[in-house]
């Protein structure tokens, strides 16, 4: 069997990434299994200057999922260049930096900067619903998402993945964009902008108020935009949305999904990337499927 995927030009060994801000640089989840196992690697959200991030309470669970408001704290680009990109070089997968930015002249010194390092590719973090500026500001219009990403791609040779906000009307307008601005591939979804009240105090759980909702309870949400984006772009797609096991990774590729993050599963469970590797591949055994690209966007309709 292939599990092997190029993912807008990105060589993976199987399509199972994990997702941004919850795998943080690897260190953590490395006492537990060889990350050399997982397709790729999308780090913690990165910025050109540390982030301090949300006061907290930061983060608090829900039905089915969790809300988290960490704010992209993050010690910056200089700091990861020194400190963890050595690390995370030291595995055999791919390395793919999430860029996060509160303008787009920030972005674009920022990517100047990834554009130098021994990376296979940056995430562009246009859709974070819990900072105050940057990032949804851009995010959830066709001309703020292909400005954005227009600028970028002119500073940036490495594979350019835009990640989107799923809090739009149309999903496949905003992926247009990522497309009309130059991006090789989109990622989606980001989290859900929610909030949780604490009725005793009156007063919601989380310091900033509103938060990202993630975890299984999104995922119905998230296998129906994948699917409107495959519709609507030409480019390779990162799905997420609460998978966390190979049959969830299975189903958002047959909505068209190229490959797939595991998100708020690691959190639940720290072998949880692993074992959706596993699962992809007894799901190949099971319908006896050679090539796992065979089965992407192959959903038939009613």
């Amino acid at each position: 069997m292939n599990t092997k995927i190029n993912f807008a030009g990105i060589e993976m060994k199987n399509p199972v990434t994990v997702a941004s801000g919850t795998f943080g640089y690897g260190r953590e989840y490395n006492n537990f299994f060889d990350l050399s196992k997982l397709g790729g690697i999308i780090t913690k959200g990165t910025s050109l200057k540390p982030r301090c991030g949300n006061k907290p309470p930061r983060v608090c669970e829900t039905a089915s999922g969790m809300l988290n408001a960490i704010g992209l704290q993050n010690p910056g680009v200089e700091y990861f260049a020194e400190n963890d990109l050595p690390f995370l070089r030291s595995f055999d997968t791919a390395i793919i930096v999430n860029a996060c930015g509160s303008s787009i002249d920030e972005y674009v010194e920022l990517c100047k900067i990834l554009n130098t390092l021994d990376i296979d590719g940056v995430e562009l973090n246009l859709s974070c619903p819990n900072v105050k500026a940057g990032c949804m500001a851009f995010g959830n219009t066709y001309d703020g998402v292909k400005q954005v990403t227009t600028a970028v791609r002119k500073v940036l040779d490495k594979p350019l993945i835009v990640k989107l906000t799923p809090n739009v009307t149309d999903i496949a307008s905003i992926a247009k964009a990522v497309e009309d601005g130059g991006a090789d591939a989109v990622s989606l979804i980001n989290t859900l902008l929610a909030m949780k009240i604490d009725i005793d105090k009156r007063k919601p759980v989380l310091a900033n108020n509103t938060g990202g909702l993630s975890g299984p309870a999104i995922k119905p949400v998230a296998v129906r935009m994948v699917y409107q984006v495959a519709q609507a772009v030409n480019i390779p797609i990162l799905g997420m949305g609460g998978i966390v096991n190979g049959e969830d990774a299975v189903e958002f590729m047959l909505a068209g999904a190229n490959a797939i993050s595991i998100g708020a599963g690691n959190f639940i469970n720290p072998y949880t990337a692993v074992n959706t590797v596993i699962g992809i591949e007894n799901y190949m055994k099971k319908h006896q499927i050679e090539d796992i690209n065979e089965i992407v966007g192959t959903v038939e309709m009613n």
